[in-house]
């Protein structure tokens, strides 16, 4: 398959954008946009069918970074409706593990804290797509930018996340009994009546 490469991995559902993908396949021709993950709700014939546009279907989780390793971009051309307006797609951290430069549509979740931290890029249309896919696919794969996503990812990990819930749920009961004793203190009838 001829490069560039970008790819989807997921489940292929109303919650992505047929519309703008298939502007990006005509708007570049030569690009590949590969598609990885079952159908779900939507029919097979809803698929936009263009050359440059391959279904690949459902594929073992663990082959994922092999295909990972052949594309240019990872990219998350998902519709803006009711169905995305809560998503955290977890394909934004595994496609940064990768090493890949992300293209999204505006999701919450993308735009904070990825695209302000200039992690991810965001674009609303498919011209505004395909010029933030060449721009990252120019730009985003330096060492520089590698590093940065890998510190954010750090910050992201399980360990990490657990850690933060426990300090903070630490310090919630830690001032729920801090609380409760200065109850009990003030609930003294020497201290009552003064």
């Amino acid at each position: 398959m001829p490069r560039p490469r970008l790819g989807y991995a997921g489940v292929i559902d109303e919650r992505i954008d047929m519309e703008l993908l298939e502007e990006m396949a005509r708007l570049r021709p030569e690009w590949q946009f590969v598609m990885i993950g079952p159908t779900a709700k939507i029919s097979d014939e809803s698929l936009p069918r263009r050359q440059n546009i391959h279904w690949l279907g459902m594929k073992n989780y663990g082959d994922l970074p092999k295909y990972f390793a052949g594309w240019d971009a990872g990219i998350m051309p998902f519709a803006i409706n009711d169905s995305t307006r809560f998503i955290s797609p977890t394909k934004t951290p595994e496609y940064l593990a990768a090493g890949l430069p992300v293209v999204s549509t505006r999701i919450r979740d993308v735009v904070r804290p990825y695209e302000e931290l200039g992690l991810v890029r965001i674009a609303d249309t498919a011209e505004q797509f395909v010029a933030a896919a060449e721009r990252a696919m120019a730009t985003d794969m330096t060492m520089k930018w590698r590093e940065r996503a890998d510190e954010f990812l750090k910050s992201c990990s399980w360990d990490s996340v657990w850690e933060g819930m426990n300090r903070l749920i630490t310090d919630v009961t830690s001032g729920n009994e801090k609380k409760q004793a200065a109850q009990s203190i003030l609930a003294r009838p020497e201290i009552a009546s003064v």
